[in-house]
């Protein structure tokens, strides 16, 4: 939670200007867009609160499996090929399988930094923990 909340506070104002949208992808593969007119975003426990011009919207951290910014509310990027709730492998960039996991949520908080490789179901995604 802690490096979450250090990436908004650092990231955040730095990227918004580029993009139109922050899109949220939780566990179960639904998105939420929220345009970045005055974006900010607060870590209270275990809740990700969002606020930009129209509101505010909470996360709840476990459930967060995805979060980028984009010129577009629809998502078509990587992110959305996995399911948050089947089981992953997880490869190093090398091809080395490094473990399973019952779920994409519990591999991410199994790794420590650096680049992986995700498969599930055939389908696969290039992972950086930071």
């Amino acid at each position: 939670m802690l490096l979450i909340a250090l990436l908004l506070a650092g990231v955040l104002p730095a990227m918004t200007g580029e993009y139109d949208y922050l899109v949220f992808t939780n566990t179960s593969g639904t998105t939420t867009a929220l345009t970045v007119s005055n974006l900010s975003a607060t870590v209270s426990g275990s809740t990700l609160a969002v606020t930009n011009d129209d509101g505010t919207v909470n996360f709840t951290l476990t459930e967060l499996a995805s979060m980028q910014f984009s010129i577009s509310d629809s998502v078509t990027a990587v992110e959305n090929v996995l399911n948050g709730d089947q089981p992953v492998q997880i490869y190093s960039i090398s091809g080395t399988l490094l473990g399973s996991f019952d779920n994409l949520v519990k591999a991410v908080q199994q790794l420590d930094r650096g680049t992986y490789v995700i498969v599930q179901t055939g389908k696969s995604q290039k992972l950086v923990v930071k």
